[in-house]
């Protein structure tokens, strides 16, 4: 029997058949399948990604323009309660930790924390549109605000718990060599859950009521149990050894005193920090930009959201494809940046031009500009975390980058706020002038924040390190994750 000759290693690459093959030729870290854990089975476990996207939506998508323009409530009280999600996030890093070390006599490490988190957010979704409601009434504001806080913090621990334990148990269920391109189909899944529900949710509130709203956010809310019990359905197989009570477990303030004294890049925290907070203060204010200048209706901001994912995913496949072909991931997160700066330019001239069209360009400017700069620094956190407590350094990469996010979106609402306060005059033409100008001073700041973050990465570029293709070859693996970007 004749065997056909190999060809050689010079040959030109063949072109994609089909656009399965052209999806993987895309992205690299589609083939994270493996016999352990088929394709079919990691998809299913990814729609937990989907349920997290419809609360982000919902979170900074759709109830901020609502409160802001239909409820009027105050923006910088808005952008507070977006950012109280985000508490939770500094302790991811603990979250997988106590999931690691879980003592249970059913031998189950990830479910109860998948379990929890699910609990979590659907009790928070629950609540979320009468807590709202009360914002209509002015003689139970101060009740609206706390429940409304409580709501939002409900519901941002459980998507932050459900996604660390999801993430962990993606990681164990997935061989060694896949599980940073399991990690990253999984963040995939998760911007086009993001997508999805956006379109959908806009779809449903293009003619706005609080009913309607009540039904939105509710059915959102059983959905996101459905799919969270589908995802887990017999994915976690039982070991009631790993899960002993009487085992030993290491502590989690030995593990972190360990990794401090390994020192940090003190420069790199700082532009994720910069960077992380200017491209997050326009979160609570994009749509209400939208609906309050542009006087777009609730459906088409919601869209705004879509946008935003759609550019997300596109900068990550791109990140991907350069850092597979060598790519500094540094010169990559720059990239970003330069893009994020570009993207608030047209966002703040779309007011003067009464364009929408340059509104969503903006959207997906920024989205595409922070997929850059997220996976370029997480891809240096990880060159700068090859050891034991690469965990807990991507850990503190996670939690500056969320702090910072979170402290930039409730300075933006403060912001916007305060410059109206001053600027606001009796003139009704004069009145959205000032409140434009409100919005596009928050933008102007977002661009300074992102140039700052130009000047602290740039020295990082070029420095003496292994860079990305090297450490890959090393270990065998082409781009993967092994964090999700926040």
């Amino acid at each position: 029997m004749s065997v056909s000759p190999r060809p050689p290693s010079n040959a030109p690459a063949k072109a994609p058949a089909n656009w399965t093959e052209f999806v993987m030729a895309m992205l690299p870290f589609a083939d994270a399948a493996s016999a352990h854990l088929p394709l079919g089975r990691l998809l299913r476990l990814a729609m937990f990604q989907f349920s997290v996207g419809m609360a982000t939506v919902l979170l900074n998508g759709t109830l901020n323009r609502v409160m802001i323009v239909e409820l009027q409530t105050p923006a910088w009280i808005v952008a507070t309660l977006i950012a109280v999600p985000l508490l939770v996030a500094p302790f991811r890093a603990l979250i997988g930790h106590k999931s690691d070390t879980h003592k249970s006599v059913l031998g189950w490490r990830r479910v109860p924390y998948i379990w929890l988190g699910s609990l979590l957010q659907f009790g928070g979704l629950a609540i979320m549109p009468f807590a709202l409601l009360l914002f209509d009434n002015p003689d139970r504001f101060t009740i609206a605000v706390v429940a409304a806080a409580v709501s939002f913090l409900m519901t941002g621990a459980g998507f932050h718990i459900t996604q660390t334990a999801g993430l962990a148990l993606a990681t164990d269920l997935a061989p060694e060599d896949k599980r940073p391109r399991a990690v990253a189909l999984l963040y995939v899944m998760l911007l086009v859950g993001m997508m999805f529900s956006a379109f959908v949710i806009g779809g449903l509130l293009i003619e706005f009521t609080p009913t309607r709203l009540v039904q939105v956010i509710q059915g959102a809310a059983v959905l996101t149990m459905i799919l969270n019990i589908v995802a887990l359905w017999k994915q976690e197989p039982r070991n009631v050894e790993i899960t002993a009570p009487d085992r030993e477990t290491p502590d989690f303030r030995e593990l972190w005193q360990a990794f401090v004294k390994d020192g940090r890049n003190a420069r790199l925290l700082t532009a994720i920090g910069i960077g992380a907070a200017g491209f997050a203060m326009q979160d609570a204010l994009l749509e209400p930009y939208g609906g309050e200048v542009l006087g777009l209706s609730v459906g088409a901001t919601t869209s705004l959201t879509g946008a935003w994912a759609f550019g997300a995913l596109i900068g990550f496949m791109l990140s991907g494809r350069m850092l597979s072909r060598g790519g500094d991931p540094l010169r990559i997160a720059g990239l970003g940046l330069v893009t994020g700066i570009a993207a608030f330019l047209i966002i703040v001239f779309a007011a003067p031009f009464a364009s929408s069209a340059m509104l969503f360009v903006g959207a997906g400017a920024i989205g595409f500009g922070l997929g850059l700069f997220s996976v370029g620094t997480l891809i240096e956190a990880m060159n700068l975390a090859q050891n034991a407590s690469a965990g807990l350094a991507l850990g503190a990469w996670g939690a500056v980058q969320a702090t910072c996010a979170g402290a930039g979106i409730a300075l933006g609402g403060a912001l916007r706020d305060t410059i109206f306060a001053i600027v606001a005059s009796g003139d009704q033409t004069a009145a959205i002038s000032t409140r434009a100008t409100g919005y596009t001073s928050v933008y102007v700041i977002e661009i300074l924040l992102l140039i700052a973050g130009l000047a602290a990465i740039g020295p990082l570029v070029g420095s003496a390190r292994r860079s990305a293709t090297e450490l890959r070859e090393g270990a065998g693996q082409p781009f993967g994750l092994r964090e999700f970007p926040t």
